[in-house]
């Protein structure tokens, strides 16, 4: 049974990570194949927002053209650095 009607949706860890950023930070938030550097955009709906990024792979070097907004589940985030 869930409280007032709403199923319980535990929150992943890894919001944590992005706590301390405000909005247009750029930042580089990693995923098992590689990292997009963007401009942090907030969370919502369980991504994380990054607009004008650049898709990097693990080595560093740039995969695709620069995309005006990335959604990038929260599952799927490995690291966040500024």
């Amino acid at each position: 049974m869930s409280l007032f009607g709403v199923p319980f949706a535990p929150v992943p860890f890894v919001v944590g990570l992005f706590d301390t950023y405000p909005i247009g930070t750029r930042l580089a938030v990693g995923m098992d194949s590689g990292f997009w550097l963007g401009n942090f955009g907030g969370l919502q709906d369980g991504v994380a927002l990054l607009t004008n990024a650049l898709l990097h792979s693990n080595i560093g070097t740039p995969i695709d053209g620069i995309r005006p907004v990335v959604r990038i589940p929260l599952r799927s985030v490995t690291f966040v650095s500024q």
